[in-house]
């Protein structure tokens, strides 16, 4: 295996992003690491299965690595020290012949910590996000987005466009997504780690590459983060003149098929 350069790790662009900073939630990472966070974000690695990573470490290895490292790696996350490692990329066929997608799985006790995070930073964005997303959101789904759909048409909507963003998780601005983040949170240990998870880099074969761009399907955080960054063009949307939003606008933009729903 190829090591990686130290230019494809950095910390995360911890300096000063260009945003609006919001009241300061400045110890978030303090209760990423709390028992219960971790007990829970484990139970729900686990529930979820899924494959090794970078590190061949299984889903049935993780308890007994956890109980000789866990002190360690609290350790290291609580100073800000701590490195993930490079996602594994897996390429599976899209529906209907459409190409392949290509996965970034990363290492059990990433997807753990992960978890960890999202328990915490969910409250903190989901809240504001636009009533009319229903992508990946706790008590949303592609379901509801159908159930309003067809309020919509009761309403008189008779034109609707589906849109995709091609390779949306591909081509995210690390540095643009990091400073829709930091309106919100100025944990600076907390931002380190998010960075770091997006610039970890990603194993191809035996190959480590450079992750510049883009935020790995597959990931616990990515449906998040996707969610964050599409905010705006959101609320973007909702100000449109009535003449240009006479219709509904469909996307489907993460690969379990959870819609996002832009009603004019």
């Amino acid at each position: 295996m190829n090591n990686s350069s130290a230019s494809m790790n950095p910390d995360g662009g911890d300096g000063a992003w260009r945003a609006d900073i919001e009241p300061a939630l400045d110890n978030l990472m303090a209760r990423n690491l709390e028992r219960e966070k971790v007990k829970r974000a484990w139970e729900r690695v686990k529930s979820n299965k899924g494959a090794p990573g970078s590190d061949g470490r299984t889903l049935e290895d993780f308890p007994t690595y956890a109980r000789e490292h866990w002190s360690e790696m609290r350790q290291s996350l609580s100073d800000g020290n701590y490195q993930p490692r490079p996602v594994r990329r897996v390429v599976i066929p899209k529906p209907h012949g459409k190409g392949e997608r290509q996965l970034g799985v990363p290492c059990v006790v990433d997807r753990v910590i992960q978890q960890a995070i999202l328990q915490v930073l969910t409250p903190i964005f989901d809240p504001r996000f636009s009533e009319s997303s229903y992508g990946s959101r706790p008590k949303r789904s592609a379901h509801g987005a159908i159930r309003q759909v067809k309020t919509d048409i009761k309403a008189g909507y008779r034109i609707a466009v589906d849109l995709d963003l091609e390779k949306f998780f591909d081509t995210v601005n690390h540095d643009v997504l990091m400073s829709r983040i930091a309106r919100k949170v100025t944990d600076k240990v907390r931002l380190r780690l998010i960075g770091r998870y997006l610039r970890a880099g990603v194993l191809v074969g035996s190959t480590i590459e450079a992750t510049d761009w883009g935020t790995p399907q597959g990931s616990p955080l990515s449906p998040l983060l996707s969610n964050i960054l599409l905010d705006d063009l959101d609320k973007e949307l909702k100000l449109l003149p009535p003449y240009m939003t006479s219709f509904i606008l469909l996307g489907l933009y993460y690969h379990i098929l959870a819609t996002h729903v832009i009603v004019g």
